[in-house]
């Protein structure tokens, strides 16, 4: 997708969720090219995102978490 810079000045959220969305905007400043907006790949939140980690990693706890938080809410309510 192109945009210009007007577009990103006024349109800046737009374009952030074009971005969101995996696709890459070239930002021209009087019609020629001068920028590229790509979405950011975060390496550490890929590859922690649904491990654990740390000291809960080998926990006994951690092998069923609905029920041990069941058991942690159970003295609130």
């Amino acid at each position: 997708m192109k945009a210009t810079a007007k577009d990103l000045r006024f349109h800046s959220r737009e374009l952030i969720e074009t971005v969101n969305r995996g696709e890459e905007v070239v930002i021209t400043y009087r019609g020629k090219p001068c920028a590229k907006l790509v979405p950011f790949e975060d390496k550490k939140r890929k590859i922690s995102q649904h491990n654990l980690f740390g000291m809960w990693k080998n926990h006994d706890q951690s092998q069923n978490v609905d029920e041990y938080v069941r058991n942690l809410r159970k003295g609130r309510f």
